[in-house]
Order: C-alpha cells, then sequence, then structure tokens
C-alpha cells in the first residue's frame, strides 16, 4: 500500500477527531467541515513531500491544527457558545451546561500555541510526546505551554461573573 492509500485510509478512520478537533476551534459544523476538506486536500497535494510513512498522523494533525488556526485568524468568527446542543457537551451530574461553556469559553480565550496543546491534551487525550511531534517542539516546550495553558483557565474561569 502506498503513502496515498495509508492517508485516505487513515482518514476514513478517524474522520470523526479530525472534524472534532476542527470543531474545537471554529465552533462551527460548515467552517469544521471545511477546514478538514482543506488539509485532507493540503495532504493529498503534499504527500510526496512526507519523507517517513511511520510519521503520517502526526504530518496529518500538523496540517489540519495549522488549516484551523489560519482560517480562525483570517475570518476572525465570534463563536457563538449558547448555541452548541448539549449532545455535543459531555453533561454529567456533577457539571452543568453553564460551566461547560464557561470552560469553552475560556479555552478559546487562550493563545493558538497553548489552545492547541489543551485541545489535543484533553480532548484527543494525546500524550505529551504525541503532541510535541504533532507540534514540531520539545517536549518541555509541551510541558510548559500546557501548564501555562491550565495557569491562565484557571485565572480565566476563576475570573468570570457568575450571577
Amino acid at each position: 500500500m502506498n503513502t496515498e492509500q495509508q492517508l485516505v485510509g487513515l482518514i476514513k478512520v478517524n474522520k470523526e477527531k479530525y472534524y472534532r478537533v476542527a470543531f474545537a476551534y471554529v465552533k462551527n459544523k460548515e467552517d469544521a467541515l471545511d477546514i478538514v476538506y482543506n488539509a485532507i486536500i493540503k495532504a493529498l497535494q503534499k504527500i510526496d513531500q512526507l519523507r517517513n510513512g511511520n510519521y503520517l498522523e502526526t504530518w496529518f494533525y500538523r496540517i489540519l491544527i495549522n488549516e484551523s488556526i489560519s482560517f480562525v485568524r483570517k475570518n476572525k468568527n465570534t463563536a457563538y457558545l449558547d448555541e452548541l446542543p448539549d449532545s455535543q457537551l459531555p453533561l454529567t451530574e456533577d457539571y452543568n451546561r453553564e460551566q461547560y461553556m464557561t470552560l469553552y469559553s475560556a479555552i478559546d480565550h487562550l493563545p493558538p500555541k497553548l489552545k492547541s496543546v489543551v485541545l489535543l491534551r484533553y480532548f484527543e487525550d494525546m500524550k505529551l510526546d504525541e503532541i510535541a511531534e504533532i507540534t514540531s517542539t520539545k517536549l518541555s516546550t509541551v510541558k510548559a505551554r500546557l501548564y501555562k495553558a491550565l495557569e491562565l483557565l484557571k485565572i480565566d474561569i476563576e475570573g468570570m461573573d457568575y450571577d
């Protein structure tokens, strides 16, 4: 199986994961689908530049995240978190919709590099060394970004008004 076929298989198996990552950036179904589509097109166009097929998934995640960040910068869309259906929120007895909205809002206000680390770690359940590969940074940088993001989230959430 050639690398292009491997990429197509990877995308078919993980399409929901890739959509979730894009959606976490834009909070809009159509925009998230556009981002995934653009990432797929870009990956297929540049598949010959991939030197090691063992890093195919990491390589595609990097393209997807870069497309997501680029889309947000270009469009500067306002995400209306209140419009998210409850089915997309992991509601439990311990947490209600308002608390999840507060968390998502705080994550949206993080700088892109910090937001990427948080999304990959906690929403995609990736290990720190995988995140380091995807973001092309050292493991110590990923740890520092995650720590900084968690500190900012703590401050941001604590500073919100709960009338």
